[in-house]
């Protein structure tokens, strides 16, 4: 996900440190695969996992969306790793391929959420939601404040509600053929966004004051 050289400002992952990963990244490393393909990745799984949540309402459907989205988080993971740890990350487009994905694969599976409970709205105000946490994050970086990552429901925060309510809806859909839970996870995923919308605003407003020496 980070494919600066330095690796700064990157999110706190404990998951980098682990074995697996690093297993993987070393493996990953001595074949011609490039961080900013991995990042393409993470945006074709989203579309995999988008389609068959909208597609249907059969309950291996949903797994099959809960798979992609862990797909698409190990490809943001790995991404990053395969740029820093591999130093592999020394492409002019880096910082688009860092940045880009990321928002289009967030929105496929949001509005797709929205839509597989018949509730665009609330899908495409979830993507616009989440889209804007990263944005202020990116300008707060622009002015020369750190790099928030705060949530309430930043972007593991969203995938994470999204797998459970993959799984808990094909429970669901198997049993009694409804959808509270993916009706209630695109709820939460839309208020969680909007909540850390202002949560980061306010941040970077109080950090904005504190670097200009204002109270």
């Amino acid at each position: 996900m980070d494919h600066s050289p330095a690796g700064t400002d990157r999110r706190p992952l404990k998951s980098r440190s682990s074995g697996w990963a690093q297993a993987t990244v070393r493996g990953l490393a001595r074949t011609s695969i490039t961080p900013n393909q991995v990042s393409v990745a993470s945006v074709l799984f989203a579309a995999i996992g988008a389609t068959t949540l909208v597609a249907s309402a059969h309950p291996w459907a949903l797994v099959v969306c809960a798979l992609c989205v862990q797909l698409r988080l190990l490809c943001n993971l790995f991404d990053g790793m395969l740029a820093v740890e591999a130093r592999k990350g020394t492409s002019p487009v880096g910082a688009l391929y860092n940045e880009l994905p990321d928002r289009f694969a967030d929105a496929l599976f949001i509005v797709a959420l929205g839509y597989a409970v018949s509730s665009s709205w609330l899908g495409w105000a979830g993507a616009l939601f989440a889209v804007l946490t990263a944005y202020i994050r990116a300008l707060g970086a622009s002015l020369g404040a750190p790099q928030d990552f705060r949530g309430p429901m930043a972007k593991p925060h969203r995938m994470a509600t999204l797998t459970l309510a993959c799984l808990a809806g094909a429970v669901e859909a198997g049993v009694s053929h409804t959808h509270y839970a993916l009706l209630a996870a695109a709820w939460v995923i839309m208020l969680g966004s909007f909540l850390t919308c202002i949560a980061r605003t306010c941040a970077l407003a109080r950090a904005l004051r504190a670097k200009a020496g204002c109270v």
